[in-house]
């Protein structure tokens, strides 16, 4: 929740942290970590004030958006952890819709476990695929809400609860196709560009070669 007249500079913010998310998140992982920690906790910061309270609005989201980004970044293996968990709820989410209904709060709790377990074996890739997909979906928001798209808008700067929709945009079709699109992009700029050649798992090998190596 933020005073309308910050409306612009929220969107800004979703469309920075996005684009790096989205074509920089294995390579600034701990960044994008930051960035988020700081959107969500300056978001639940500036939801405990009304709209009337802009200092203390202002002041609290500044406070939450440092804690979060504190967190978030000194917390790199919990963080690996909720990216494959949110992945597991987003596709369970995503299998619910294809099927016209929703998923129940065992399935979405299995779900997030088992995709922060398989996170932690495949962290690269649960990496670059989580951060492309949340990054370009927080771009496409960002876009939206800079332009004066109202349910974007407000899931950027009015309610907290809706800030990170499924559908930001109702009743406009194209843009799940859009999200999945650039989301695809962005995963491939990271694994044939961006991403580079040395996960955390491979430097890790690389190491105990070296070691055996000179040990030898």
């Amino acid at each position: 929740m933020l005073p309308a007249s910050y409306q612009l500079p929220a969107a800004v913010v979703l469309i920075v942290g996005g684009t790096i998310a989205c074509f920089f998140g294995f390579r600034l992982f701990r960044i994008v970590l930051a960035l988020s920690g700081f959107i969500l906790g300056a978001m639940l910061g500036s939801s405990l004030f009304g709209a009337s309270d802009t200092s203390f609005m202002l002041g609290a989201a500044a406070i939450g958006g440092l804690i979060g980004a504190g967190l978030l970044f000194a917390a790199y293996f919990v963080g690996v952890a909720l990216a494959g968990a949110g992945l597991g709820v987003l596709a369970a989410h995503l299998l619910a819709s294809a099927t016209g209904s929703d998923p129940g709060f065992v399935v979405i709790m299995l779900s997030a476990v088992v995709g922060s377990i398989a996170s932690m074996y495949v962290q690269r890739y649960f990496i670059i695929v989580g951060t492309a997909f949340s990054g370009s979906w927080l771009l496409i928001h960002g876009v939206m809400a800079s332009l004066g798209n109202r349910a974007a808008l407000a899931a950027a700067t009015k309610d907290i609860w809706v800030f990170y929709p499924l559908s930001p945009a109702p009743g406009q079709g194209w843009v799940p196709y859009a999200w999945i699109v650039l989301s695809l992009i962005g995963a491939a700029t990271q694994l044939g560009w961006t991403g580079g050649q040395k996960g955390r798992i491979v430097r890790r090998s690389r190491k105990r070669v070296e070691n055996m190596k000179s040990h030898s």
